[in-house]
């Protein structure tokens, strides 16, 4: 079937969501809205307010003002989200550095010997040569002005300017067990199977974070480990949890943080966030009943 539908004034989409038993509050801050947001960004939030994908009728009692507030909600928790990687990236970047490199040396990540896939190896190279030449650091650029081989810097100048879905990917990819265990112990984890699982969620949550996509009611292609037991605060219960859900991801961040920043307001923030929203927003993410009594959630 060939798309012919033709382009719509604002006004026009209110008239249609009215159209579909959606109420609005104030029509003219929904212009205003609708004029900053897109009318398709907002399609996502107000799925779980239809009554079926064909008609798209709306349930009643459903407001254009509720969508709102749950956007803002999703905004907001992203941000909080955003930075809790970020302490994470940087983090694990160090650690990385730091470990590998006092076992290998500078230059491990151009050993194809050290890596248990050729292929991602080679791929990996060929991002890491192209976001050094990309980079305008200063060391990058000093660097180069010195030396001329070997053809990248030392891992401690290479990796900083690495992207978080390159270190995933070297970690996840490198041969020696033992190594990627002390990294993993550093992060309260006693296998490097759990950070494996964890970077590679955190990743996808980071791009979703990143573009201002929506984590709000989100099923997530890649499930987190959730062991049962660990040495930090963690969850008494796991069985209860949903791995698809954003409260999995939720619970991996949070733990790291007692590693990474003890003093981490993340926690709190995002306690202080979910305080304002429904049962049904929080159920929606995957938040089991009882989880502000759970260890890991403690103020």
């Amino acid at each position: 079937m060939k798309y012919n539908k033709q382009p719509i004034d604002i006004p026009q989409q209110i008239a249609i969501l009215k159209s579909r038993g959606l109420k609005f509050r104030d029509e003219i801050s929904a212009l205003d809205k609708l004029s900053s947001i897109s009318y398709f960004r907002l399609a996502s939030y107000y799925k779980h307010l239809e009554q079926d994908n064909i008609s798209h009728q709306f349930y009643s009692k459903s407001y254009f003002e509720d969508i709102i507030d749950i956007y803002l909600f999703d905004k907001e928790l992203r941000s909080i989200i955003f930075n809790s990687i970020h302490d994470f990236e940087i983090t694990l970047r160090t650690r990385i550095i730091h470990y590998f490199s006092l076992k290998y040396g500078a230059f491990w990540f151009l050993d194809e010997s050290l890596f248990k896939n050729t292929t991602i190896h080679i791929d990996c190279l060929n991002k890491i040569d192209s976001e050094v030449k990309r980079s305008r650091e200063d060391f990058i650029s000093e660097h180069f002005n010195v030396y001329d081989s070997p053809s990248l810097p030392p891992v401690w100048k290479t990796l900083e300017v690495a992207s978080f879905g390159l270190l995933s990917k070297l970690y996840c990819n490198f041969a020696d067990t033992e190594v990627k265990k002390k990294v993993a112990n550093s992060f309260g984890l006693m296998q490097y199977t759990y950070l494996e699982s964890w970077l590679k969620c955190a990743s996808v949550l980071r791009n979703f974070c990143a573009h201002h996509s929506r984590i709000w009611n989100r099923r997530f292609a890649l499930k987190p480990q959730l062991p049962p037991k660990m040495p930090l605060h963690w969850l008494k219960n796991t069985n209860s949890t949903r791995p698809i859900k954003l409260y999995s991801q939720l619970c991996y961040l949070i733990y790291l943080e007692q590693t990474i920043n003890p003093n981490s307001n993340t926690k709190k923030r995002i306690y202080t966030l979910l305080q304002t929203q429904s049962t049904y927003t929080l159920k929606a993410m995957g938040f089991t009943k009882d989880w502000q009594k759970e260890p890991l959630w403690q103020l």
